[in-house]
């Protein structure tokens, strides 16, 4: 009998009247049932949240940073089982699995440490001003309220995570809306919540089905959103809400640049493995897989050789088997998606040096050059294992070519020259640019988000509860400076 995962409301377990089904993208199979909240159930945990909001705030930070260091290690002693649940329900490689609960561990430890350190208040004095003589100001942070925080199915895990610890630690009650498909990570970082000393209220994980958030979105008593999806639901969102604070990670097509300096052998080779690893990591659906190489002309004849070969050593397989290392897309109608892309590029004179082939909700490892500047895949985020490849003169025709997107998430630039670092920092147009290496890299406490359309605000465990917080300053009048 399949069994049926109930959620969280206001920290108590509990089912409602219906269920939906979590299936494998690998093989189809039944994973699991979800318990699904009813409106009542949805709005009791809302008004739960809300009515704890004072008390959560005043919570001493050491009880709120034990109860993140408890989630932290329950989450290392289940590392196994978690992973193998996630990679059941998204259909992650296990390898990738693994080392998604392995940064949950990190997010949440991150926040444990920033809880004992955070509002401890900046003081300022006003006598630098003769109206100010005998004055001093302390300002500190305080919640702006309860977190509808959104996550997505591609890290169902790790995602809920930054919505959550950085919520905790500010005190800030947080309703957690994980990704209708891929509702049982969310659920078990739950059941670990559960067993801390956390307000009653002060959380609840509720797998809402997605027609249903209009009405919780639009909630007043929930006066932060902090979502993670595609640009044109996050948007609609905003649009929705625009007296409310939102924070939105939208995603992007990340550029990975190979300047002309970047030209031994080693350091050839070097590229090409992180291009082809993380252009298909996560079967591509990563808000910073490579999506666009963007190769000096004096390098590129010898490194697309090199990319094709490495895509092509990519296994691609059952995710369970810790030889894979790309999986399936989330469902069928995403690989659908990806192959109308890829081949609306080709039909439009793109080359296919590998790849473009369809198995079920699977797409081979996918490299393609030549790409018309106005086909779909030159201009959105593929959100699948597909990589283009261009030819560029010089440094700032490889920074035009970053920068001529809508999206602006994060860009790699696989350069040795220091001087070229700090060009690329000033000159692109993203959140983050990483130096020798892919734009795949983030680090989980460090400030994570883009411009453009890849959204607005900042996750990273820190930059996210200066988010969810504003500051308050108090003047202290009569003090003998």
């Amino acid at each position: 009998m399949t069994s049926i995962h109930a959620f969280w409301l206001a920290g108590r377990q509990t089912t409602g009247e219906t269920t939906l089904d979590v299936t494998s993208p690998w093989d189809g199979r039944l994973v699991a049932k979800a318990a699904v909240p009813t409106d009542a159930q949805v709005e009791e945990a809302v008004a739960a949240a809300y009515a704890v909001r004072d008390e959560f705030a005043a919570t001493p930070a050491h009880v709120r940073a034990a109860a993140l260091d408890h989630v932290s290690r329950r989450l290392v002693e289940r590392t196994e089982e978690i992973a193998q649940l996630i990679s059941a329900e998204n259909g992650k490689p296990i390898k990738w699995a693994r080392g998604e609960v392995g940064r949950a561990v990190s997010v949440f430890r991150f926040a444990a440490e920033e809880a004992r350190r955070f509002n401890g208040g900046e003081a300022q004095r006003l006598d630098t001003d003769a109206g100010g003589q005998g004055r001093l100001a302390l300002t500190r942070r305080f919640p702006k309220g309860v977190v509808l925080g959104i996550a997505p199915f591609n890290f169902p895990l790790n995602l809920c995570a930054h919505k959550i610890a950085p919520a905790i630690a500010v005190g800030a009650p947080i309703i957690l809306k994980p990704a209708p498909a891929t509702p049982l990570s969310g659920l078990v970082l739950g059941e670990l919540l559960a067993e801390t000393e956390l307000p009653a209220g002060s959380w609840s994980v509720l797998p809402v089905a997605n027609d249903k958030m209009p009405a919780l979105v639009q909630d007043e008593r929930m006066p932060v959103i902090s979502f993670t999806g595609s640009d044109k639901v996050g948007y609609a969102i905003m649009d929705s809400v625009p007296r409310k604070h939102c924070t939105l990670e939208l995603g992007g097509n990340g550029a990975a640049v190979v300047l002309a300096d970047f030209s031994s052998d080693e350091d050839l080779d070097w590229a090409a493995s992180r291009i082809a690893t993380f252009s298909n990591y996560q079967g591509g659906q990563s808000c910073i897989s490579v999506q666009r190489v963007i190769a000096d002309a004096s390098v590129y004849d010898r490194l697309v050789p090199r990319v094709v070969k490495a895509v092509e050593a990519q296994v691609t397989g059952d995710p369970s088997d810790p030889k894979t290392e790309v999986g399936p897309l989330v469902n069928e109608d995403a690989a659908k998606r990806v192959e109308s892309w890829v081949d609306e590029a080709v039909e439009a004179g793109a080359q296919l040096l590998t790849g473009g082939k369809r198995d079920g909700a699977t797409y081979a490892p996918t490299v393609l050059a030549d790409v018309p500047a106005d086909v779909t895949i030159a201009c959105e985020e593929v959100f699948g294992p597909v990589l283009t490849v261009k030819k560029v003169d010089g440094e700032a025709e490889a920074f035009a070519a970053v920068n001529d997107s809508k999206y602006g998430l994060q860009a790699g630039v696989f350069t040795h020259d220091l001087q070229t670092a700090f060009r690329a920092h000033r000159a692109l147009e993203v959140g983050g640019v990483v130096i020798g290496d892919a734009p795949s890299y983030r680090a989980d406490q460090m400030p994570y988000g883009g411009v453009k359309q890849s959204g607005v605000g900042r996750e990273g465990v820190r930059f996210a509860m200066e988010d969810y917080t504003y500051e308050r300053v108090m003047v202290l009048t009569g003090l003998a400076l």
